[in-house]
């Protein structure tokens, strides 16, 4: 198997997708590699060198070969690789696709390269991970073109809210096939020493209420609600934290000075320094474990958002606004709120104040966001793709 990548950034379905890769290779039954267009990307403010990422160490550590072609882009929310494609890039290519009997393709966007002439004929499965195919470029109808010629074969959603989108997009309902996200148990779970711990190390009291915000400063994550309904739960709390994660989640990053600034205004400096800006972290388990909610506040795109999943099994409660499957997932386990700071806010309180309510139920749901129960059903579906098409493999 070969997966293809558009680059290593964080987010997500990267996380995602390479826990499965590693999961696929586990016990020696299926042997996958890596390609990545990018060596390096600039987003959210934050320069993302592969060899620096979470996934690319996890991966190279467990023996997967990663190689990469190279580039280098300054890439925005919803853009693409460049289809233009050097001769050399095109003869990698060809070389990584030579060994392999299916490719996978980490969302739509790497098919700007997997649709180039010349290169070697494999069975394609894309696997999507957002729920608004119409705002991904030209990925849709570098989607379309691949299925209208036979090379994708299949495509993996990570949600019910992905199906449907890409169906009403046009995209054929029988190569749609959903397999929702899984974390590891092992890894995500409640722990009262990580707990203590991370608490201490920023100064927060055992005792104090703590909302956790894991994304990518970008616009779909609706940065700027967050915020504000941060300055009202953090002044009626009088003890609260809230702690920020993720790429552009740093004081380096303008733009997310200046939403502070806006959100909380100048006066307001007692309350921001209750927030605390952590930008990306390998730790994210002691992060959960170290709080009561973890917040969402995305207005587009989300389809089984990560942070949820990994919030929820660590103990925090959820609390989200209603984007993609977000609100079946967390049914019976928080809550659903409005795209409204004083809304958000309450939300917050009404999660900590039944957290002793939520956390046996978040208990009893753990095997439903198995990692387990994840991984074996894109083995069994890539185990049925090679099976028919074993003997059609073309050079």
């Amino acid at each position: 198997m070969l997966s293809v990548y558009e680059g290593f950034f964080s987010g997500g379905a990267r996380i995602v997708h390479s826990d499965v890769v590693l999961g696929l290779g586990e016990g020696g039954q299926q042997y996958h590699r890596v390609l990545s267009i990018h060596g390096e990307v600039h987003r959210e403010a934050t320069r993302q060198r592969m060899e620096d990422d979470t996934c690319y160490r996890s991966l190279t550590a467990s023996g997967v070969e990663v190689t990469s072609l190279g580039r280098s882009a300054g890439l925005v929310d919803g853009s693409v690789a460049a289809s233009v494609f050097s001769g050399p890039e095109l003869a990698e290519t060809a070389r990584a696709m030579a060994g392999a009997d299916v490719i996978l393709s980490l969302k739509e966007q790497p098919l700007a390269l997997l649709n180039q002439g010349g290169l070697p004929r494999r069975p394609v499965v894309v696997c999507l991970h957002r729920s608004d195919p119409e705002n991904q470029g030209e990925a849709l109808d570098e989607l379309k073109a691949a299925i209208a010629d036979g090379t994708v074969v299949a495509c993996v959603c990570c949600a019910e809210s992905t199906r449907d989108a890409y169906r009403a997009a046009g995209i054929p309902a029988e190569l749609l096939h959903v397999i929702p996200n899984g974390v590891d148990l092992l890894r995500f779970r409640p722990d009262p020493a990580a707990r203590v711990a991370f608490r201490a190390s920023l100064g927060i009291p055992a005792a104090a209420p703590v909302v956790v915000f894991a994304a990518r400063y970008a616009t779909m994550k609706n940065v700027p609600l967050f915020l504000r309904a941060a300055r009202e739960w953090l002044a009626r709390e009088g003890g609260g934290h809230v702690l920020m994660c993720g790429a552009g989640m740093t004081e380096g990053n303008p733009a997310l000075r200046a939403d502070i600034a806006c959100a909380f205004g100048a006066d307001e400096q007692a309350l921001r320094e209750r927030v605390h800006l952590l930008g990306v972290r390998r730790d994210m388990e002691a992060v959960y474990a170290a709080a009561d909610v973890v917040a969402l506040t995305s207005v587009s795109g989300e389809a089984a958002p990560l942070c949820l999943i990994e919030g929820m099994m660590c103990g925090a409660v959820p609390v989200t606004t209603d984007v993609g499957d977000s609100a079946s997932i967390v049914a019976g386990h928080g809550f659903v709120t409005p795209a409204d700071p004083g809304a958000v806010a309450l939300g917050w309180t009404s999660a900590i104040a039944g957290r002793a309510v939520f956390a046996p139920v978040l208990a009893r749901s753990r095997e439903r966001f198995s990692r387990t129960r994840m991984i074996a059903a894109y083995a069994a579906l890539l185990e049925r793709v090679h099976a028919s098409h074993a003997g059609a493999r073309v050079a």
